[in-house]
């Protein structure tokens, strides 16, 4: 594939390198500097830039016919006129706060232990996430598609949802539930953020040549419009 790289940070120069591992031309990177005769072809966009830039990249990409994969977060009060303009334009767009793959797991199981302590009035549940200093969102995306699935699964109780920012942690999310005799912990921590470019360059080589808004639940599971469909 051709990938136009839009924000080259420390996740925009990862995701560069596997891809070159894997064999993919990059036919561009798009800063802040960049203009818009900068912008030049390509197959699929992989999006790590910031969140006010998101409104502003996806319709450039759109006019351009570049589907799109996108990790940013902290733009999600722009979904609905996003979804829109991909709805319009015939795009293929993957959205996801996490491409993780041990994270989108994660996310089911906390579905599941949700699910298992909805009608558990006795316990209190929580959400706590980790990232580094630099990290710009809190709560994370990540802790926020935790709560909606447990919120999807059943669970009608409040949930408190907390951060920490601090160092340079990669990210840790934690959900507990806490009763009078016991507490239950369930954690994932990434290590280093290669599985997120991993799964980045993995729901760009699915999303190519799709039409429509997908998650990474549909990349895990296959789910959409062949391509060319």
């Amino acid at each position: 594939m051709r990938l136009l790289l839009v924000g080259y940070g420390r996740m925009g120069r990862l995701v560069e390198e596997l891809a070159r591992a894997a064999g993919h031309e990059i036919s561009g990177r798009i800063t802040s500097a960049s203009r818009d005769a900068d912008w030049p072809a390509a197959d699929v966009a992989i999006d790590f830039s910031v969140p006010h830039a998101v409104r502003a990249n996806l319709p450039r990409l759109a006019e351009r016919g570049i589907d799109a994969v996108i990790g940013t977060t902290g733009w999600q009060a722009d979904e609905a006129d996003l979804r829109a303009l991909v709805a319009r334009t015939g795009i293929g767009v993957v959205a996801s706060a996490n491409f993780s793959i041990g994270v989108n797991v994660f996310q089911a199981l906390a579905g599941e232990a949700a699910r298992l302590m909805a009608g558990r009035s006795e316990y209190g549940a929580w959400i706590h996430e980790l990232h580094h200093a630099a990290k710009k969102d809190a709560p994370s995306g990540t802790a926020l598609l935790l709560r909606d699935a447990m919120i999807a699964a059943g669970y009608r109780a409040r949930i408190d949802v907390s951060s920490t920012r601090a160092g340079s942690i990669p990210g840790t999310h934690v959900i507990g539930f806490d009763g009078p005799s016991d507490t239950i912990e369930l954690t994932h921590a990434a290590r280093d953020r290669r599985g997120f470019a991993h799964g980045a360059l993995a729901a760009a080589e699915w999303v190519r040549g799709r039409r429509g808004w997908f998650s990474m639940k549909d990349v895990l599971g296959g789910a959409g419009a062949p391509p060319g469909h």
